[in-house]
């Protein structure tokens, strides 16, 4: 990172940290992902019209690493639901350095997919990133993920 610019490296770092988080997801590879975040990190899953509000209301709010291990565990361990496979899809990227880290803006879709049935939308929203660079390479130290619909089917089971 030049000092107040954003490199195409450091692009193509991002898109390269995104790739791996939206891939290791879609294959369920949770280990790999819980290796995208520093150990003090945040998670949060908050509606559009909370986020808008400065509510700290969220669906889905964790703060450490540990957090999100414990629902990892529970996606493995003791969770039961109808199993479905998500695919995400990421665009739009808006990177802004800071100091030693970048702030990203990116619009995402989640499609999940039921056994016998048709692929649906099942989430779209922005998320809101803080990044650092680590010895391991660029790493989540905040992920909030502001999904547009005021309703979401179901249950929420695996990370957007």
């Amino acid at each position: 990172m030049i000092a107040g610019r954003v490199t195409i490296e450091d692009r193509l770092a991002i898109e390269d940290l995104y790739a791996a988080y939206v891939s290791a997801l879609d294959e369920r590879r949770y280990d790999d992902w819980l290796d995208l975040f520093v150990e003090d990190c945040t998670y949060r899953l908050v509606s559009r019209e909370n986020y808008d509000r400065g509510l700290a209301l969220s669906l889905l709010s964790f703060e450490s690493k540990g957090m999100l291990q414990d629902r990892i565990f529970g996606i493995r361990e003791t969770l039961f639901h109808e199993p479905y496979y998500q695919r995400h899809l990421i665009a739009n990227f808006i990177v802004t350095p800071d100091v030693g880290a970048f702030s990203v803006q990116a619009n995402y879709v989640v499609i999940r997919t039921k056994s016998g049935q048709l692929s649906e939308v099942y989430n779209t929203g922005r998320s809101r990133d803080r990044l650092v660079s680590t010895p391991g390479g660029l790493r989540y130290v905040e992920r909030v993920c502001v999904f547009d619909s005021e309703l979401i089917p179901n249950s929420l089971i695996y990370p957007i």
